[in-house]
């Protein structure tokens, strides 16, 4: 084992096989396996509904809170942890506090229980399934919050303790003076910084009832199964990655809130420089220009079966950049939301914690269910190869500069083709999203090699 990694590898219970889970679900199927003669529409009422009441019962069990978050990673002090663009030295109390604040600042969307049922289905929870839009979710909250944030804004709620909650390993406390006058300082600029962010207090709030689960909220459980038809995908589905970007996409231009932000989504691990600028260039009076600021959603695939290894240091250079929002993705049927790493381990949010609904039509709801203060990390072995990785460009110039370190981080060596592409023009005319396949093409250069992944999280055709 290397000795800059963690003594203990963390383990997540739900990314185990599970048996129960399987013989619960089977494949979306009735709980008994109808005769041939018998169509899903046919089935029992009755029988849908025990299907989706053991469902739930199993879930709520195995996703509670207490086992979900049961175990914590531990982080070497040795090395730096880089999270969406920005660099941590995990030994200075500053910057400790300073990722500690950041990472819990993040709006962690997880499965929910006793929401309003889902129309045709009556599920009120989405326990087991809809991890792909929980980590969607937050993707997309992550760009609201560059959009909507000033920077380095933080969560107010947690500023008033400085408690250190990091493990590091074979870290030593100090007992030092000048180590408790740095404290001291730390805790009077946290004080000075809640009261300056006072003003986002009311916008954070409003940002997450966005995101409640409720049929009135855009980006709500609701809202994105209901945008999920349309590509094939139903409430119990699994979702891939490619599908959730088009439904992010679908439901911020359905929001009235946020007029001023557009959603891009790649084709063919192709970003059409063309197609973004008609997007969020729009007239305004005396003949000038605006510019709509863009989160742009890339659907990519990094190898076969497995993550290609020779992938890994392009990962790490797009989310130390400034303009990365994330990566969802995961594992198949187990979605993370991926917002930085440390040595060869990717720091992550989980959506598998089922918690209950929160009533957001209260005006002082608790926010604490929607932060997570503790990171985790997984191995980039583990990674599954189908993802969508998220930017955000506030402008023209933020767009120019996101095209330019994106192509310098992605071009660094000739042996690899590189995980997408910026071109100068025009995109295809027509949008086409394969909904049901077993195919990939993997590309290297000039050569594609056919292969079968029936198994994979996701059903696109890219690199």
């Amino acid at each position: 084992m290397d000795n800059n990694m963690s003594t203990t590898e963390f383990e997540d219970l739900s990314l185990t096989e599970d048996p129960m889970e399987e013989w619960l679900f089977l494949s979306s199927e009735s709980a008994s396996p109808p005769s041939p003669s018998v169509s899903r529409e046919e089935q029992p009422e009755d029988t849908t509904k025990l299907k989706s009441k053991l469902l739930s019962a199993w879930n709520s069990f195995r996703y509670v809170s207490a086992w979900s978050l049961k175990q914590k990673s531990k982080f070497n002090k040795s090395s730096p942890v880089i999270m969406l663009g920005k660099t941590y030295v995990l030994t200075h109390p500053g910057d400790r506090e300073h990722f500690r604040r950041s990472f819990s600042s993040l709006l962690w969307l997880t499965y929910r229980r006793g929401f309003p049922p889902l129309p045709g289905c009556g599920l009120s929870t989405d326990s087991g399934w809809g991890c792909m839009l929980r980590t969607g979710q937050m993707l997309l909250a992550q760009g609201l919050l560059l959009h909507l944030m000033p920077p380095d804004w933080s969560w107010t709620s947690n500023l008033h303790s400085v408690k250190d909650d990091i493990d590091l390993q074979d870290s030593h406390a100090s007992a030092s003076s000048d180590q408790s006058q740095r404290n001291g300082k730390l805790s009077r600029q946290l004080s000075l910084g809640s009261l300056l962010d006072r003003p986002m207090v009311a916008t954070h709030r409003r940002m997450v009832t966005w995101f409640a689960d409720r049929p009135s909220a855009p980006f709500g459980i609701h809202k994105l199964v209901d945008l999920g038809k349309s590509s094939g995908k139903k409430a119990g589905d699994w979702y891939g990655p490619s599908i959730v970007a088009h439904i992010l996409r679908k439901a911020l231009n359905k929001s009235p809130d946020l007029s001023k932000l557009s959603v891009y989504v790649a084709q063919d691990c192709t970003v059409y420089k063309e197609d973004v600028s008609s997007l969020c260039e729009w007239p305004g009076s005396d003949s000038a220009t605006f510019w709509t600021s863009v989160i742009i959603l890339v659907p990519v695939r990094l190898g076969g079966q497995e993550l290609n290894p020779n992938y890994i240091p392009f990962v790490k250079k797009l989310l130390g950049l400034h303009s990365c929002i994330g990566i969802i993705g995961g594992k198949p049927k187990h979605s993370l939301f991926f917002v930085g790493y440390q040595d060869n381990y990717l720091l992550y949010l989980d959506p598998h914690v089922c918690q209950p609904s929160v009533d957001v039509s209260k005006g002082n709801f608790p926010l604490e269910s929607f932060h997570c203060k503790h990171p985790k990390k997984i191995p980039f072995s583990r990674m599954d190869p189908s993802c969508t990785i998220g930017f955000y460009a506030k402008d023209p110039t933020d767009f120019e500069t996101l095209c330019k370190d994106v192509t310098e981080a992605l071009f660094t060596s000739k042996d690899t083709y590189p995980i997408f592409i910026f071109e100068e023009g025009p995109g295809p005319q027509e949008e086409t999203i394969t909904v049901s396949t077993d195919l990939t093409y993997i590309q290297r250069k000039s050569q594609r090699k056919r292969l079968l992944t029936s198994s994979s999280m996701d059903e696109f055709v890219l690199l």
